[in-house]
């Protein structure tokens, strides 16, 4: 160790193991600001002692390379020789060899004994006894430089408090191992303590500076923001991002801009068509995987598009057509991996109960037809502007969803009473009781009980294979192929028995092939077009609504994450292509994607095996579908309805929050006393009044600042925060401040004034000099909120009061500076958060008070 050497001239401190003391920590921190030594050797090399030290046959603080070990430690910089710039401890080369550079060697004794040379303790010393000849003396520490601490390595006298006349062999005094500890605790205490209080006081002062500078600059950034974007970059950025998400790595050069085209279409194509990307890691294991589940769900797809399709007044192979051409699109650009895709129930009912209040399906079935093929077409281009768009479609609250489901499936359930009964004569609305009242009437005429034990029988059967998959996992399949071993059994008893003579209503011809062309049979010229797109526009939300919240369920359970505008892309492209083929409005069922995922699916192929199953039935089996009887058709819709009734979910929305719930009722009741339009109506007219009511009054609460903390929340939720006395704090809970609620909101902050003035006065506190406005949570705001806020700062200069502002957004200072408020309201008075703003008023508060 450095400086070990020393140690050992001391009495009774032979070894610094001996004693246990390490004199290296003790030296260390002590010589702050002494220049460093070099590492190198003095020209000539070799090993340079005084006179003195070849004397006593000693060496203090030289090694063999040259380099000195009492004062390396402290060493940063070597001090240099005022005359020959010979570098600072090697002045004893110089010194020797003095004579080559012809001056006097007393020269570099001046220098040994201040800051220039730095020189200290027993080198110091040398220089002292070589050129005096004297014995070790006080002023060897005594002239040291007072601005700086130094410490003899040998003797352990600290620099100027060095009062003992001691010899260069040993020391007097300090010989014990506890004054040496002593010694050390002290100079260690002292050193940091000193130490800290240089630091802190440095710290201090660049905080103060700094903090100066940094709130004008804090400011510069709240006042001074990058314009914000229009309306209309807003849109094209929304398209370029639903287009083409990853475009902006793809950014041409002048070098190299073919390459970035063709990267930039590339990435354009990946985001279009996923397929593009999970295909080339797709594997056999896969596929084995995804043939399964797409057979299994072929045989629970086959007989409910069928029936799905006399839902919707049509044609049972247009049901089918719908089984084939949307799932195929949808894999191609659908990024969920389980949904299924398909007609469903609630959308054929709404399209059935809309469209044949506009043409009669039963007396114009060919006008009926190209009327659902327009609004499938409208519907496609509704869902493909929304998802290009960015527009997540959330028209329909959750609960509004919940209670249209609920009133959806019963009136499904009751208007599968003409099937399960094999009525021919029945009413074409709707509601409860309009169907009620059908039933009652029509079981007065001639009907076919063995249409209803046929159907109940079968509906059983489906029911009680259901109940087996729930209890036994392994058995899921059972109860996704009981509709279509309840299909092939009835009909295959309906042939042998030739039930159809004895009033059993079949589905009789089915045509077959592949899907016809539509694209001629569309109507965009007709007095029904506004109708239409109409009934288009809501089939298009509601289809969207479903799928998307089937496909966000089955993601979370897989861990993965799913675009709902890509959805949208990829929903609106298949119906836009199926209005082209012969299908109606398709979205994600959530029974058959229920299947898919027990199933064991992997990806979207799935839907192409089904497809591709639906397809060769569609070329094979349709006549083998003849004699399939309507009740058995009835029995699978009804079979499906159970799971879109939630009563536990319409419960939760009550605890949890009274006007959700009154919206779910709203659209519960309106479907079913009234109709589908009634309650798709009733549920968004209660959502957007909930909205507009918290819109129209929206919280403004007063805020304090939490016990040891630097966070300002609202009193009313926290009541332990402190209030700051003259400064009264407000913060407007609202996204928007707008012509619907400005009037309230500057009231309200008026009110709270003039409450806290009259509480001072009560209490005789200090009065309210300050108001600070925290708008961290209103994001935009019009021309009506910027009266109001004008108002507010006119009322509270009337009342010598100063208003601040603090945390605006983007949009609210941007349209603030636009309109002067800024300038009116000024600079000094905008703050980038609560907590400064509360310091500048504070300080601004007293200095008036001073004044």
């Amino acid at each position: 160790m450095k400086g070990s050497h020393h140690l050992k001239s001391i009495p009774g401190l032979a070894s610094h193991d001996a004693n246990g003391l390490d004199f290296s920590s003790i030296l260390l921190p002590f010589r702050r600001d002494f220049p460093s030594t070099r590492n190198s050797s003095p020209r000539g090399g070799g090993s340079f002692r005084s006179r003195h030290d070849r004397r006593n046959g000693t060496s203090h603080g030289f090694s063999s390379h040259g380099q000195i070990r009492a004062h390396a430690t402290y060493s940063r910089r070597p001090p240099r020789c005022q005359i020959c710039r010979m570098e600072g401890h090697y002045a004893d080369w110089c010194r020797q060899r003095y004579d080559r550079h012809q001056h006097d060697p007393s020269a570099h004794l001046a220098k040994a004994f201040n800051a220039s040379c730095s020189m200290s303790g027993h080198e110091a010393l040398d220089w002292f006894l070589d050129t005096r000849a004297s014995a070790h003396m006080t002023p060897a520490h005594s002239t040291l430089d007072q601005s700086t601490t130094y410490i003899c390595k040998d003797c352990v006298i600290v620099g100027n408090d060095a009062s003992l006349p001691i010899t260069h062999t040993g020391v007097a005094e300090l010989t014990t191992k506890a004054q040496l500890q002593e010694l050390s605790q002290t100079l260690h205490r002292t050193m940091h303590s000193l130490q800290i209080e240089a630091r802190s006081g440095e710290q201090q002062l660049n905080i103060e500076d700094g903090s100066r500078a940094g709130k004008a600059e804090r400011v510069e950034w709240v006042i001074n923001p990058p314009a914000p974007p229009g309306l209309c970059h807003e849109i094209i950025k929304s398209i370029k991002n639903a287009v083409c998400p990853n475009g902006r790595k793809h950014c041409s050069s002048s070098t190299k801009q073919t390459r970035s085209r063709t990267a930039g279409f590339v990435s354009f194509l990946h985001n279009l068509f996923p397929i593009l990307i999970w295909g080339r890691n797709y594997k056999a294991t896969k596929f084995r995987n995804d043939l399964m589940a797409g057979l299994t769900l072929a045989s629970l797809s086959i007989p409910q598009s069928i029936g799905y399709a006399n839902l919707a007044n049509l044609q049972p192979q247009y049901g089918l057509y719908t089984s084939v051409v949307p799932p195929l699109v949808y894999a191609l650009m659908g990024s969920s991996r389980e949904i299924a895709i398909g007609p469903v129930a609630v959308v054929s009912m709404l399209l059935s109960s809309m469209l044949q209040n506009v043409v009669d399906p039963v007396a114009n079935a060919s006008a009926y037809r190209k009327l659902v093929f327009t609004a499938t077409f409208f519907a496609g281009t509704f869902q493909f502007l929304f998802g290009l768009l960015g527009f997540l479609v959330d028209f329909l609250s959750h609960a509004a969803i919940v209670g249209f489901m609920g009133g959806a499936a019963i009136v499904i359930g009751l208007q599968q009473l003409k099937g399960l009964l094999g009525l021919s004569h029945f009413t074409s609305k709707t509601d409860v009781v309009s169907v009620l009242k059908a039933v009652f009437r029509s079981l007065h005429d001639q009907w076919y009980p063995l249409n209803f034990v046929l159907g109940c029988s079968f509906l059983i059967f489906i029911l009680f294979t259901r109940f087996i998959g729930r209890r036994n996992k392994k058995l899921f399949w059972l109860s996704a192929v009981a509709p279509l071993i309840s299909v092939v059994l009835s009909t295959a008893i309906v042939f042998l028995s030739k039930a159809d003579k004895r009033g059993v209503k079949i589905v009789k011809h089915i045509e077959g092939g592949l899907n016809p062309i539509s694209a001629h049979e569309l109507q965009f010229s007709r007095q029904h077009v506004g109708q239409a797109a109409k009934i288009g526009l809501i089939c298009a939300i509601v289809a969207l609504t479903e799928a998307i919240a089937v496909g966000r369920s089955f993601a979370s359970i897989r861990g993965y994450h799913l675009d709902g505008n890509k959805e949208m892309i990829a929903m609106g492209c298949m119906n836009i292509a199926g209005s082209l083929t012969s299908c109606y409005v398709a979205t994600g069922s959530f029974s058959r994607t229920a299947v898919n995922f027990s199933a064991g699916c992997e990806t979207v192929v799935s839907n192409i095996v089904m497809a591709i199953a639906v397809f060769v039935s569609l070329e094979l089996l349709t006549r083998l579908l003849y004699y399939t009887p309507m009740a058995i058709l009835a029995s699978i819709i009804l079979s499906a309805l159970p799971g879109l009734i939630d009563i536990r979910e319409a419960y939760h929305i009550w605890k949890v929050d009274k006007l959700d719930f009154l919206a779910c009722a709203g659209a519960f009741f309106g479907v079913l006393f009234a109709s589908v339009e009634i309650g798709l109506l009733a549920a968004v007219t209660i959502s957007f009044a909930k909205i507009i009511i918290n819109s129209i009054r929206p919280s403004v609460e007063g805020l304090g600042k939490l016990p040891g903390t630097d966070i300002f929340c609202e009193i009313n939720q926290y009541p332990m925060a402190i209030k700051t006395p003259g400064i009264l704090i407000v913060r407007i809970n609202s996204g928007l401040l707008c012509f619907a609620n400005a009037s309230f909101t500057r009231e309200r902050i008026m009110k709270w004034v003039t409450e806290k003035n009259d509480e001072a006065k009560e209490n005789s506190t200090e009065m309210t000099q300050a108001v600070i406005l925290d708008l961290s949570t209103v994001t935009n705001i019009d021309t009506s909120g910027i009266c109001a806020l004008e108002e507010v700062y006119k009322n509270l200069v009337s009342h010598n009061i100063h208003l601040a502002v603090a945390s605006p957004r983007w949009q609210v200072i941007h349209k603030l500076k636009l309109a002067k408020v800024v300038d009116k309201i000024g600079r000094d008075w905008i703050f980038l958060s609560v907590g400064e703003a509360v310091d500048a008023c504070t300080s601004k508060m007293v200095n008036i008070s001073s004044c």
